[in-house]
């Protein structure tokens, strides 16, 4: 069987003719080439490695979650049993994370008390929210444990903080805070399960969404 493009080119499912939220693929030049100069490994030098090919798969899958409004288009699930599940929760349809934006799938639907509600956040909002905050927020593999079906992931999640955090509460609080200049750093545990076809099956995500906030 062919190797998946999904797995050799972390960018492929831009080429794909799909129904983009905004009409047309999204440009990632500009988080592609923060990547490279702040990264913390090379995968890249062994393409054929599991940690290569793990990360260039969840890159296009977040990629697809973030940007194809059909969940049916996205090529890197499993369509028949896909599901994500954040520190243990509840299983998320690929339709439950386009609802919800893939910020607030990651963050909780409990959000972060006194600084962030999911609630009042849709995916337009919490994306504007973050993506002024963070021009970049780049993700990297750390370590990889375990074989296909099922592997282990260790990540690294990061951005410079270049612009203002500005949150309204449900309590009519406005809660801000000003661009330090900063890199934003978090790191987690998936654990991620793959078919024959090297879909996605299944994601378990397991971090401390408290521990970004506290940076900002």
């Amino acid at each position: 069987m062919a190797i998946p493009d999904f797995l050799l080119d972390p960018n492929a499912v831009l080429n794909d003719e799909s129904q983009w939220r905004f009409r047309s693929p999204p440009d990632y030049t500009t988080s592609n080439i923060n990547f490279e100069a702040t990264k913390s490994t090379s995968w890249e030098t062994n393409p054929l490695s599991l940690e290569c090919l793990i990360q260039n798969l969840v890159k296009n899958w977040e990629k697809e979650a973030s940007y194809k409004v059909d969940s049916k288009e996205w090529r890197t699930i499993s369509q028949e049993t896909y599901a994500f599940h954040l520190n243990g929760g509840p299983a998320m349809s690929a339709d439950n994370m386009l609802r919800m934006g893939t910020y607030n799938a990651l963050i909780g639907e409990n959000g972060v008390k006194g600084v962030y509600e999911t609630a009042a956040m849709d995916f337009s909002k919490s994306h504007k929210l973050f993506k002024s905050a963070l021009r970049t927020f780049n993700w990297e593999v750390l370590e990889v444990l375990g074989e296909p079906p099922k592997v282990s992931i260790k990540w690294r999640h990061w951005g410079t903080m270049t612009g203002n955090y500005r949150a309204k509460l449900s309590s009519g609080r406005t809660v801000t805070a000003k661009a330090n200049g900063k890199v934003i750093e978090v790191f987690g545990i998936t654990v991620a399960g793959v078919n024959d076809k090297f879909e996605i099956t299944s994601l378990e995500t397991f971090w401390e969404p408290e521990s970004m906030f506290r940076q900002m």
